[in-house]
């Protein structure tokens, strides 16, 4: 039996691929209708989560932060049977993965943090990645379960915590992505240039390709032999924020990292290569 808490767009599709393999799952939600919507596929409701875990050895959650994990588990603890299994997807704190690792092992249960880089359709496709660390028993133990939820477990190892470390950094990056795009489009308009003409220029040159290449370079901590100056793209900074100024649209993040810039060129970087600006985050 498996009890699933949680029920959005995530975990709702998580639901419907676990009843397609078979599955009995029992589903709780905050907003009963949504829980209460995925009985048409096989799964039983419940309006009180205690009751929802009922029975299950292995209760998964999809929920919002560190705030709502406690409270949702706090809530369901008298419903648990003994040596029950949770398993949480929610994106939350690496702090928090600890703490609620530590606690529900001396309350005599199982809980391992598996967040994952999936959407709905991943989910439902049950493809996609899962990320897990910690005892390596317990991973060991659950990783042949997890596996039918996701295209790829990736495993980090014995240290508490740092599934959830990897997923916010994972995240970072596709925030930081995503506003670097949003800047992009919008020098773009500024300069009348069509997406499609963009569409063009990426498929040829794929900036994509040099990431595990840049992020050495970054880290690497040497900075001495420039491909590109800091002053040189620092220029090409200011070059694209007048231009976005004379077309009449803003950015997200661009303005930010020309202050970045003139930090290091203030302290002497000018001729360095640019990517110096990440120095302070590759000193250990």
């Amino acid at each position: 039996m498996v009890a699933f808490l949680g029920t959005g767009l995530l975990g709702a599709n998580f639901v419907k691929a676990l009843l397609k393999k078979g599955n009995q799952v029992q589903v709780w939600n905050r907003t009963a209708a949504k829980a209460s919507a995925l009985e048409a596929d096989g799964a039983r409701a419940f309006a009180d989560v205690a009751a929802a875990v009922k029975g299950a050895d292995i209760i998964h959650l999809t929920l919002k932060d560190d705030a709502a994990v406690n409270e949702v588990l706090a809530a369901a603890r008298k419903g648990l049977k003994p040596g029950a299994i949770i398993v949480d997807h929610t994106t939350t704190s690496a702090a928090g993965a600890i703490q609620r690792t530590r606690e529900w092992k001396e309350q005599g249960f199982t809980y391992l943090h598996a967040p994952v880089f999936m959407g709905p359709i991943n989910a439902l496709e049950s493809t996609g990645y899962m990320l897990v660390s910690g005892d390596q028993a317990v991973v060991s133990q659950l990783e042949p379960v997890l596996s039918q939820m996701t295209g790829k477990v990736l495993n980090f190892g014995a240290e508490e915590g740092k599934a959830a470390g990897m997923k916010l950094i994972g995240n970072l990056f596709l925030v930081t992505f995503t506003a670097g795009i949003a800047d992009t489009l919008s020098l773009a308009k500024a300069l009348h240039i069509p997406l499609d003409d963009l569409n063009t220029l990426f498929d040829s040159w794929n900036p994509g390709a040099m990431l595990a290449a840049r992020l050495q370079r970054v880290a690497g901590g040497k900075y001495d032999q420039p491909s590109w100056e800091l002053n040189m793209a620092r220029k090409d900074t200011q070059l694209f924020m007048d231009a976005a100024a004379q077309g009449g649209t803003t950015f997200a993040v661009i303005p930010a990292i020309a202050s970045e810039m003139d930090k290091w060129i203030a302290k002497g970087h000018g001729n360095d290569d640019w990517t110096v600006i990440g120095k302070d985050a590759a000193t250990k």
